[in-house]
C-alpha cells in the first residue's frame, strides 16, 4: 500500500538530472517545471537529457546548465545502453526528475540509476508521483502534481513562458517583405498524426487576405510544399529561435494541435488552435488567457466560415482589451 506521507524534498541535491525526451509541444510545456526545479534547487548543477531534435532549444533554456543527447537506441543494443549508463553515472547525479515517465525511462531507472533518488512513475523510485492515472491528467497539472509529490514549491509549472527562446526575427521578416501586423498559420503537424491536420488553411488564408490581413507561414522541412500552397508569405528554413521570434511578433496565430501552436500559446501570443476528437484541448495545456481552441468531432468537416468568424471575434476582443 502506497504511503500518503509526502516524500521529503531533496533539498541537499547538488547534481540533478531532468529527463524530457519530447515531443516538441511537451518540451515547451515543461518550461515551467524546469523553472520550478531551478528555483527549488538554486545552487544545483542541472542537466537535461533530451532527444537530438530538442537540444538546441534546451541549450538556450536559462534554467539548466547542460544538455545531454539521448539517441534512444534500441534497448537490445547493449553496447549503446552501457555507454549511456556510463555517461549518466559519470555526472554522479544525486536527484533525478523524470518528466518523460515512459517505459524507456523506467528502464533507465531500473538498470542505470536505481541507487539514486528519482521522481516519477518508475516502480520503486524514491519520490513516486502518486496520481492513479497520470496520463489522463492535464499535462501541466500532471507535471505540477509530480513535482509537488517530490516536495517542491510550485510557482511556474502551470504557466510556462518560453519567451526566452525567441530571437530577433526582424531581419528575416524584412527580407521576406513582411511588415507588422501579420497573422501566422500553422497548417502542419507530425506525419504520424494526420488526424490533427485541418485541410482548409488555403481557403482561410484567402478569406483573411481579402479582409486586409497579412498572412505568414513558417513551415518545418517536411511541410514546405504544404505551406507554399497557402496564399501569403512562406518563410522557409527557420531554426527554433527564428520560428519563436516570428510567432512572438505575430498579431495572431492559427494552427493545429502541434508544437509551434503550443510555442505561441506559451509566449503569450493571441491565437486559436483547431482540435478534432483525438484529444481534448484542455488536457494538452494549450489553452491560456490569450490562446483558445475550436473543438469538433471531425476536424476535416470544420467549415472555414466558422474558423474565420471566431478569428475575427477574437481579434476584435483582443484589440479592445489592449
Amino acid at each position: 500500500m502506497t504511503s500518503s506521507v509526502p516524500t521529503p524534498f531533496a533539498s541537499d541535491a547538488k547534481r540533478i538530472l531532468v529527463i524530457k525526451h519530447g515531443a516538441f509541444g511537451d518540451v515547451i510545456q515543461a518550461e515551467g517545471a524546469l523553472r520550478d526545479i531551478r528555483e527549488n534547487h538554486p545552487h544545483a548543477f542541472i542537466v537535461v537529457l533530451t532527444m537530438p531534435a530538442y537540444r538546441a532549444i534546451l541549450a538556450r533554456c536559462p534554467h539548466v546548465d547542460e544538455t545531454i543527447v539521448d539517441e534512444r537506441a534500441p534497448r537490445w543494443r547493449i553496447d549503446r545502453m552501457l555507454a549511456l549508463k556510463a555517461k549518466l553515472r559519470s555526472f554522479d547525479f544525486d536527484m533525478v526528475y523524470d518528466l518523460q515517465n515512459s517505459k524507456r525511462t523506467a528502464f533507465y531507472f531500473k538498470w542505470m540509476l536505481k541507487d539514486r533518488r528519482w521522481s516519477g512513475t518508475a516502480k520503486g523510485c524514491s519520490h513516486p508521483h502518486r496520481a492513479k492515472d497520470p496520463k489522463k491528467i492535464r499535462t501541466l497539472d500532471r507535471l505540477a502534481g509530480q513535482l509537488e509529490d517530490a516536495g517542491l514549491t510550485i510557482r511556474h509549472t502551470r504557466k510556462p513562458d518560453i519567451s526566452w527562446l525567441a530571437g530577433d526575427a526582424s531581419g528575416m521578416l524584412a527580407k521576406a517583405g513582411v511588415t507588422a501586423p501579420y497573422i501566422v498559420l500553422v497548417p502542419g503537424c507530425s506525419a504520424r498524426h494526420p488526424q490533427k491536420r485541418w485541410p482548409h488553411y488555403a481557403e482561410l488564408a484567402a478569406r483573411l487576405i481579402a479582409a486586409g490581413e497579412t498572412i505568414v507561414t513558417a513551415p518545418g522541412p517536411d511541410e514546405v510544399d504544404l505551406a507554399r500552397a497557402i496564399p501569403g508569405t512562406c518563410i522557409e528554413k527557420t531554426n527554433w529561435s527564428e520560428l519563436a521570434g516570428i510567432l512572438k511578433e505575430a498579431r495572431f496565430v492559427i494552427g493545429n494541435d502541434t508544437g509551434p501552436s503550443h510555442l505561441a500559446a506559451h509566449m503569450g501570443v493571441a491565437g486559436l488552435a483547431l482540435f478534432g476528437s483525438h484529444m481534448p484541448a484542455e488536457r494538452t495545456g494549450i489553452l491560456t488567457e490569450n490562446f483558445g481552441a475550436i473543438e469538433v468531432d471531425d476536424l476535416a468537416a470544420l467549415p472555414v466560415p466558422r474558423v474565420f468568424d471566431e478569428v475575427e471575434r477574437r481579434l476584435a476582443a483582443h484589440s479592445n482589451s489592449v
